[in-house]
């Protein structure tokens, strides 16, 4: 017969193991949805409500937002620096050079140059007006060539003249850039000025 008074007898008492601390109870998971449904949604967006006591969160990474009525700063690039004589010089004459590789040579110097030195300027608009016109030509003489492609002169059309017209481009940008490289300026004998 036992004693009711005693109390219990442990097994792992004797075995030389530790007692181990009572566990807490084990909270169940909740319940999974089904494979393909849609998960239900949370309440304000998925973010949970400011707690009363904590500073509210910065929206956009800390940077406050911009105020009504005041403008947004302005970042001016830096002008750039003008040319000197001998710099307005060299891409004046490169404008024209340039014309034996077509038109962007010129478009190029005439865009990065025309608000950096005079002669620059001068030049490369030149020779941009050059290019223009030469390339006007150029691609007529190819429509005519297809058009009077079953004609016995097509070929003159589609080979000769244009062939023609690129060695009169070379000729005209070799002269034009030896002129202004020598210290003076150079107008082509047929321009149409489309840029003035």
């Amino acid at each position: 017969m036992t004693d009711q008074n005693q109390p219990p007898i442990d097994p792992a008492a004797g075995s030389g193991v530790p007692p181990q601390p009572p566990q807490p109870p084990q909270q169940p998971l909740p319940p999974q949805p089904p494979a393909g449904a849609v998960p239900p949604q949370q309440p304000y967006g998925g973010v949970p409500p400011q707690q009363p006591g904590v500073p509210p969160q910065q929206p956009y990474g800390g940077v406050p937002p911009q105020q009504p009525g005041v403008p947004p700063q302005q970042y001016a690039a830096a002008p750039a620096a003008p040319l000197d004589q001998a710099q307005d010089k060299q891409w004046a004459s490169f404008a024209h050079l340039g014309g034996i590789l077509w038109i962007l040579p010129s478009l190029i110097i005439f865009l990065v140059f025309k608000d950096r030195g005079a002669l620059t300027r001068q030049e490369s608009k030149e020779a941009l007006n050059w290019q223009i016109t030469w390339l006007i030509v150029w691609v007529v003489s190819y429509i005519l060539g297809i058009i009077l492609l079953f004609t016995p002169i097509w070929w003159l059309f589609a080979t000769l003249i244009p062939w023609a017209l690129y060695i009169v481009n070379l000729v005209f940008s070799i002269i034009g850039f030896v002129r202004v490289n020598g210290g003076g300026t150079y107008r082509y004998p047929v321009n149409f000025r489309f840029i003035k």
